[in-house]
């Protein structure tokens, strides 16, 4: 009898690890870095660049959209720096103490790129850094405005300046002889 009850023990711990212990072997899903959506993140010092994306018109103009999250106890300016047809360009977007901004977003800050290289379906590598912190590069996709979700950040090409009518010369009244009146006879 008592060996049933140990049997029956030693049985019902091996279900039991061999059912729950399946985490000592397997990694955890949960714990693997992944872009939940079609933007990339890096982290530099407190602030978070986070679901970077370019959003092109597909004639060398794109709109950046990121979310910065500032984790610490002072701001910072964040430099935003990309090679655009081959000159660097570096842009500086402002974040306070403990706060978010958005870049792109109707009331935040807009970064505009103009250069060839932002082409949909393309990687575009910018540079984020601030103050003594290294610097991190990330490679940005990509999109155009397909997406209904991205399609109010497609950049509008600059109205071109209407060209002014040409001068037309008109020929100036010629004067015409003053009629002098006669009396009749």
């Amino acid at each position: 009898m008592r060996a049933r009850i140990a049997t029956s023990v030693v049985l019902a711990a091996g279900i039991l690890l061999g059912t729950s212990a399946c985490n000592l072997v397997a990694p955890q899903a949960t714990t693997i870095h992944y872009d939940p959506s079609d933007g990339v993140s890096a982290t530099v010092g407190n602030l978070s660049v986070r679901n970077a994306l370019l959003v092109s018109n597909g004639d060398g103009e794109a709109t950046l959209s990121a979310t910065v999250v500032n984790t610490g106890d002072s701001s910072h300016n964040l430099n935003l720096q990309y090679e655009a047809d081959s000159s660097k360009v570096t842009t500086t977007v402002a974040v306070d103490a403990r706060s978010t901004v958005v870049i792109g977003s109707e009331g935040g800050p807009s970064v505009q790129v103009s250069t060839s290289d932002a082409t949909p379906g393309a990687l575009f590598p910018i540079f984020v850094q601030y103050g003594n912190e290294t610097g991190v590069e990330m490679l940005v996709p990509v999109l155009d405005g397909t997406l209904k979700e991205y399609s109010t950040l497609v950049p509008t090409p600059a109205p071109t300046p209407a060209a002014a009518p040409a001068a037309v010369e008109t020929p100036a009244a010629e004067a015409t002889p003053a009629v002098e009146a006669t009396p009749a006879p």
